[in-house]
């Protein structure tokens, strides 16, 4: 049992999550910037080189935008869905780290100390039982 609880702690720890974060916006992100460099970048450096002449480049590009569009959306939706998942996670582990800490809190007193013997008596006794002083 001891296993699994080690292994939790560390899968759910905020560096944990974080690199797993980052690694999957990345890979996502990936796609956005292969696709600016190959329907945008590498096509105007092909005109630049005059491999391609402006109206082959406008006739391709209907489906370059479409698949450049489809990478951010991607990445979005990407995004998105990371952003539920942690903010799920975190939810859940602030709620239940406030049912720990409502476990956790003292009850109030019920008992106070007499300031002339020391005994404990009532918090809402205004006379010590023991040696009668008045206490407030």
């Amino acid at each position: 049992m001891g296993l699994i609880k080690e292994f939790k702690d560390f899968a759910f720890k905020g560096n944990v999550m974080d690199m797993a974060v980052g690694v999957i916006i990345g890979g996502a992100f990936t796609s956005v910037v292969a696709g600016v460099t190959e329907h945008i970048l590498n096509p105007i450096i092909d005109m630049a080189m005059r491999r391609i002449t402006v109206d082959e480049w406008m006739a391709g590009i209907s489906g370059n935008v479409s698949d450049l569009i489809g990478a951010i959306i991607t990445f979005l939706l990407t995004a998105l869905v990371l952003f539920l998942i942690i903010k799920g996670i975190n939810t859940a582990e602030a709620k239940a780290a406030a049912l720990v800490h409502k476990e956790e809190e003292a009850p109030a007193p019920t008992t106070k100390v007499c300031p002339y013997c020391k005994s404990e008596i009532p918090v809402d006794a205004t006379k010590c039982a023991h040696c009668t002083s008045d206490v407030a």
